[in-house]
C-alpha cells in the first residue's frame, strides 16, 4: 500500500503510542481519522500531523461501545472519502494478582478489573476490526487492520486480564487475515516490548532500571521504533496473518 494520501484510522491516538502512530503515518503522507475519548489531547495530535504535512480529522469514540464505533467508523469514510487502514491501539491497563494473600487474608481481582480490560482492549479490537472491514469491503479498494498486542501476550505476573486481551488480539489477527483475504484486506499484529511513553515517566526510576537491564538491547524502545512497524506492515501488501515482535530482544 502506498500511503500517499490513504485514509489510515487509528484507536487511542490522543497521545502515547497512538499519537507516535499518527505522526509518523501523516508524514508518509496518509490522512488520519484520530480517534480516542480526550478532545484536548486529540487537537494535539492533529496539529501534529498538520505539521507533518498531511490532514485528518478527529473522532470521539468508546471503542467498548458498539453504536458508537459503528457510528464512527462510518463517518470516517463519509468525511474522507474512504478507510483504507485501522491501527488498533486503544487499551488501559488495570493490574493486580489474580488472587493476593496478606497478613492471612486472601483478596482477589475483581470481576469488574478483569471486565474493564477485556471491554477495551479485546471487544473494542473486534468491534473495530469488525467496522473497518465493512468500511473497507464497501470501499472495494482492499486495506489492512494492524492489531497492537503486547510483550505480555505470553503470559505476565500480575496481568490475568491484559495478558489474556493482547493474546486475544493477536490470534484475531491471523483470523481475520484468512477470513478477509477474499477482500484484499490484510490483517497483521505487533506485539512491543517496553516503550517509553507517558506510562513509563511515572515510573520509580529504580524500577526503570530494573526493567532495562533484562532487556538484551539494554534500553526501552521509542515510539517511532513501533511506529515504523506500523508503516512497514501497512506499506508491504504481502505481509499478513503475522505478529511481529519489536522488544530489543526481550522473551517474557
Amino acid at each position: 500500500m502506498n500511503l500517499h494520501n490513504k485514509v489510515i484510522a487509528v484507536t487511542g491516538a490522543g497521545q502515547g503510542l497512538g499519537r507516535a502512530m499518527a505522526v509518523y503515518l501523516a508524514s508518509k503522507g496518509a490522512r488520519l481519522a484520530i480517534i480516542d475519548l480526550d478532545e484536548s489531547h486529540m487537537a494535539e495530535t492533529l496539529r501534529q500531523v498538520e505539521a507533518a504535512g498531511s490532514t485528518g480529522r478527529s473522532y470521539v469514540c468508546n471503542v467498548a461501545k458498539e453504536d458508537q464505533v459503528e457510528a464512527t467508523f462510518a463517518a470516517i469514510s463519509a468525511d474522507l472519502g474512504g478507510l483504507h487502514g485501522l491501527v488498533n491501539n486503544a487499551g488501559i491497563l488495570r493490574d493486580g494478582l489474580m488472587v493476593k494473600v496478606k497478613d492471612g487474608e486472601v483478596t482477589k481481582m475483581s470481576l469488574a478489573q478483569w471486565q474493564s480490560v477485556i471491554d477495551v482492549n479485546l471487544t473494542g479490537v473486534f468491534l473495530c476490526g469488525r467496522e473497518a472491514a465493512v468500511q473497507m469491503i464497501k470501499g472495494g479498494e482492499g486495506g489492512c487492520i494492524i492489531n497492537i498486542s503486547s510483550i505480555s501476550r505470553a503470559g505476565n505476573m500480575g496481568q490475568s486480564n491484559y495478558s489474556a486481551a493482547k493474546a486475544g488480539v493477536a490470534s484475531m489477527a491471523v483470523v481475520w487475515a484468512k477470513e478477509l483475504a477474499r477482500y484484499g484486506i490484510r490483517a497483521n499484529a505487533i506485539a512491543p516490548g517496553f516503550i517509553a511513553t507517558e506510562m513509563t515517566a511515572s515510573m520509580k526510576p529504580e524500577a526503570l532500571e530494573k526493567m532495562t537491564a533484562g532487556i538484551p538491547a539494554k534500553r526501552m524502545g521509542v515510539p517511532d521504533e513501533i511506529a515504523h512497524a506500523v508503516s512497514f506492515l501497512l506499506e508491504n501488501d504481502y505481509m499478513s496473518g503475522r505478529v511481529v515482535e519489536v522488544d530489543g530482544g526481550l522473551r517474557l
